[in-house]
């Protein structure tokens, strides 16, 4: 499905490089063009490919010995740079952002070069955040500046984050005061909250008016915001009244008063709300947009589905990387150096872990000398456990998320995954225990192998629960050190209770 944004976008592309073509036929071209809709990695082997021929007439001019050699050269690059700087206006920032993202640093610095001035800010508001970092961290002030002259005040205020702080007091200078309060309020509320989420560009009318006059307003209205299917309804002090839909506007009398046609209590956030329970309302009642207001109920943004899907996909791709322990986003491309130390809180504390295991190991050297067998069978009961326990860990995240899980279920909570563990610890303890008595011939070796197995996925169960738990309760993030720790507890504790029981009754 391509949204209308995407389609009033390549309408205006359209539209400025031909302006005497008329307003449907400009509509009707993007029409066909978007019955063959181009898959996005065309354009970055379309881009790849020009820039394989740039350097492979490089090579083959560079070895002529002529004395117009570097006129030619000259020539010849910048007839390469406007085929690619060609195919990237007609390409959409979104599209530009995926090329940027996949392509080595000396390219990426390259078509960023011939990225338009205009269309820069809205291509480093799709760029993940270690690419825009680096793209941001090689510009001078100036080209951040003019960059963001073309962006809202909420946009700039994500771009903030990633900037220098002297070219932060530029860009706060260069803004009238209007974008410069706006911008100052966005960067007052916390990262997580729907203050930080909302759009400035409210649509509002009071409801003392006639529909007819809001139609007026309408198309008075240069244009308007990307999702609309309701205007917010206020007095005349701001206060969040109700909302018109759409829909309503269109089918009731233009001589209807709009307070007689609106709907009452609308769900609403407010600033300081978290992001997260604004997902959980947008999901459990298809909305598209909804007011947001502050501690007097007076409306200051909008919140839309667009905001809150890429809330939803920055909070999951976050997570992702979280649960291997990457602290932030890395560029695929990027310093050897700084992507090595990216990854070491992970690699330590797996070497900790590790050093652990293998003590506990140490311990039976003994044991596993006289019977060799339980050297082939101890990876298994760890592996099942952390496995088992890995999806409990994910329930019980998922719980934290959605607030599905407090004090009065806990336990019920707890319970519940025991029994699981203890019911998943008989069957398929019993089936590993069965293949152990087939290869090795020993019984007592088989009921270790099925009371190992029900106890460390009973470990795993209880690691599971409490781990992300506590940590939620100490305000860390569940998702970090959950997994890493059960890592520990099942490798560990599950090296021990096998060890421990063939040690003790297999003498």
């Amino acid at each position: 499905m391509v949204h209308a944004p995407v389609i009033e976008w390549r309408v205006g592309e359209i539209q400025r490089d031909d302006p005497g073509r008329g307003a449907a036929n400009v509509t009707a071209i993007v029409q066909e063009e978007l019955k063959h809709p181009r898959d996005v990695r065309v354009t970055l082997e379309e881009i790849e490919e020009l820039l394989n021929k740039q350097e492979m007439v490089s090579e083959l001019t560079a070895r002529q010995d002529s004395p117009r050699h570097e006129l030619v050269m000259d020539l010849l690059l910048r007839q390469q740079h406007v085929e690619v700087e060609r195919r990237l206006q007609q390409s959409h920032p979104a599209d530009i952002a995926y090329v940027l993202e996949g392509l080595p640093l000396e390219r990426r610095r390259l078509v960023w070069s011939l990225v338009r001035p205009e269309a820069r800010g809205a291509v480093l508001l799709e760029l993940s955040e270690a690419v825009r970092e680096g793209l941001l961290g090689e510009m001078p002030s100036r080209e951040i500046i003019d960059a963001a002259e073309h962006l809202d005040s909420d946009e700039i205020a994500d771009l903030v984050p990633s900037l220098p702080r002297d070219t932060v007091f530029e860009l706060f200078n260069s803004l009238d005061r209007k974008d410069r309060a706006e911008l100052q309020n966005v960067l007052s509320f916390p990262e997580g909250s729907v203050g930080a989420l909302m759009d400035l560009d409210v649509l509002s009318v009071r409801d003392d008016i006639e529909i007819e006059v809001v139609l007026r307003y309408l198309r008075k209205r240069k244009d308007l915001p990307e999702q609309i299917d309701q205007i917010i309804v206020v007095d005349r002090a701001g206060v969040l009244k109700g909302v018109l839909p759409v829909k309503r506007l269109l089918v009731h009398d233009p001589e209807e008063m709009v307070g007689d046609v609106m709907l009452l209590e609308p769900v609403s956030f407010h600033t300081d709300e978290s992001a997260r329970d604004a997902v959980q309302a947008f999901e459990r009642y298809d909305l598209r947009t909804a007011p947001v207001v502050n501690i007097h109920n007076q409306v200051v943004g909008v919140l839309s589905v667009d905001q809150v899907m890429d809330y939803v996909n920055e909070s999951a791709q976050r997570e992702r990387l979280s649960l291997v322990g990457l602290r932030e986003d890395e560029d695929l491309f990027g310093s050897v150096w700084k992507s090595s130390r990216n990854r070491w809180t992970w690699l330590v504390l797996n070497l900790m872990t590790a050093f652990i295991a293998s003590r506990v190991i140490g311990l039976f050297e003994g044991t596993i000398e006289r019977l060799v067998a339980l050297a082939a069978l101890m990876p298994i009961v760890a592996s099942v456990a952390g496995n088992s326990g890995n999806q409990t860990v994910a329930l019980v995240i998922r719980g934290l998320a959605l607030n599905q899980i407090n004090t009065g279920n806990f336990y019920r909570l707890l319970f519940k995954e025991i029994g699981i563990s203890l019911i998943n610890g008989l069957v398929w303890g019993s089936l590993v225990g069965l293949f152990a008595y087939l290869f090795y011939n020993k019984v007592s070796l088989a009921l270790v192998m099925v009371a190992a197995m029900m106890l460390n996925l009973l470990m795993g169960a209880l690691a599971g629960v409490i781990f992300p738990l506590t940590l939620h309760k100490l305000g860390r993030d569940p998702v970090m050190g959950s997994s890493v720790m059960l890592t520990a507890i099942t490798d560990s504790m599950g090296f021990f209770i096998f060890l421990g029981l063939a040690a003790t009754f297999l003498r």
